[in-house]
């Protein structure tokens, strides 16, 4: 047996290369859109790649499984379950995908609906006479360390409580029954807006989970879905546009090529309404930039989060150094954002030699200390807004006075942010908090910074003593 984890530490999401040596069939699971990754790996062992199984209709990026057909011609499955626009083969519960010609690598399907309704896992058994399967492939129904959620659904109809309790039936019962050493391999790690406890360990066994698992404890269904549901992180508004698009046939991913504009041109289209995506360091960014650009710098989480500062449908030119602009794009295409009409280079240059000054913005960080001055002793000289997850909130406790508003939800709360007077943003350590100040901004925000060190610079200055 072939078995290969690629995992992609940008979405936090796993995806598997499963294949019979001897036969030369293999099946990759999740698998992403930019797909050449796959088909070398497959090359390079000497396999060929029949099938594409997808545990579900995924919310946070868009799946590779119309590349990958178009690429190889493999079909693609889902728990019978799914309905979608394209032709699918549907898998039902127990069926077993011989990969071995009897005497080798087998898959087996089981259901484990919960996270959505038409989720499944994916037993890898290496023989296929093996009592006990090398692995599960578990999706987002279980992670380590954590559950998936049943709450991302609701806009589509489906109740929190109903999968819920679909998923204390998958995780206690169908999971949890299988034997101790079998390796659990999931579809998410930490960071992952799919869970809210989620290990940075890409590997498991049902043993480790048992034990160590909040949500693999012996418990009622009440307090399973009570527990799975309380304190999640707020999920992008893009989860819903890829959920749903990944249903549908859509154009596949055609590459990250992408040209430079010119300064006249890229300015004519942000006057005709594109957005300014600057994917540099906060710094670079915070040193000068075009006024009204989003930041959203390439070392963090930046798929999922320009997807909670820009819309699907938005056109953008990119502003990015070092010829990373492909990376963005491509990063960006990953969760369905196809928008990009072009790259800026050179910004530097086009900040001294083609923009008038007032078209220059520079972003305001302020040190604890002169949130400190700049608050007043009253806390009153400014409008705080802590953009961290309810979770992280709720484990810490915040500033006195400050929003809680998160950064996943600041486009459709926007205007509950005061407008008129000073406003300091912060999160944890300061990268998602100037990712929202450049957004207020472009909103027309006059007086806006972020807080350097983000909370734990705060609170480590103040000793905690001004938290609530």
């Amino acid at each position: 047996m072939y078995f290969a984890q690629h995992y992609l530490d940008c979405l936090s999401q796993a995806s598997y290369l499963i294949g019979d040596e001897r036969t030369g069939r293999a099946v990759v699971v999740d698998p992403r859109r930019d797909v050449a990754e796959y088909l070398e790996d497959a090359a390079a062992h000497g396999l060929q790649i029949v099938g594409v199984i997808n545990t579900h209709f995924h919310a946070d990026f868009l799946a590779g499984h119309l590349e990958m057909a178009r690429e190889t011609g493999a079909w693609i499955g889902y728990g019978d379950r799914a309905q979608a626009d394209y032709e699918i083969r549907a898998l039902a519960d127990g069926e077993r995908i011989d990969l071995g010609d009897g005497d080798g690598v087998v898959l087996e399907i089981m259901h484990t609906p919960g996270h959505t309704p038409e989720s499944i896992s994916v037993l890898v058994h290496e023989h296929a006479d093996d009592e006990t399967p090398y692995g599960v492939l578990t999706g987002d129904a279980l992670f380590i360390g954590d559950v998936g959620r049943p709450d991302l659904l609701a806009s589509l109809g489906a109740t929190a409580d109903e999968l819920g309790a679909m998923l204390y039936d998958s995780v206690q019962h169908r999971l949890m029954g299988l034997a101790d050493e079998v390796r659990v391999f999931p579809a998410h790690g930490a960071g992952s807006a799919c869970g809210k406890n989620l290990s940075t360990e890409k590997q498991s066994t049902i043993g480790e989970q048992r034990r160590f698992n909040y949500a693999c404890q012996p418990m009622s269904q009440e307090r399973f879905v009570d527990i799975v549901t309380a304190g999640q992180p707020s999920a992008p508004e893009y989860f819903v546009y890829d959920a749903v698009l990944n249903r549908q046939v859509h154009q596949p991913w055609t590459g990250a090529a992408v040209s430079a504009l010119d300064p006249a041109v890229a300015v004519e289209a942000l006057a005709n309404g594109a957005v300014l995506l600057d994917v540099r360091d906060q710094q670079e960014f915070s040193a000068g930039h075009l006024r009204g650009s989003l930041s959203v710098s390439l070392d963090g989480r930046f798929a999922e989060t320009a997807g909670m500062v820009l819309s699907p449908s938005d056109e953008v030119v990119v502003v990015a150094s070092d010829g990373q602009e492909e990376e963005a794009v491509t990063r960006l295409g990953r969760i369905g954002f196809d928008g990009v009409i072009g790259y800026l280079p050179d910004v530097e240059d086009v900040l001294t030699d083609f923009c008038e000054p007032a078209g220059v913005g520079h972003a305001s960080r302020l040190t604890p200390a002169q949130l400190a001055d700049a608050a007043g002793p009253e806390g009153t000289g400014v409008t705080l807004v802590d953009v961290r997850n309810a979770g992280e909130v709720d484990a810490t406790g915040t500033i006195t006075g400050a929003l809680r508003v998160p950064l996943a939800e600041l486009r459709r709360r926007v205007d509950e942010v005061p407008r008129g007077r000073p406003v300091v943003l912060f999160c944890a350590g300061g990268w998602r908090s100037s990712v929202a100040a450049s957004y207020l901004r472009a909103q027309g925000y006059a007086d806006v910074s972020d807080l350097l060190g983000g909370f734990n610079a705060w609170e480590l200055a103040q000793g905690g003593a001004v938290t609530a």
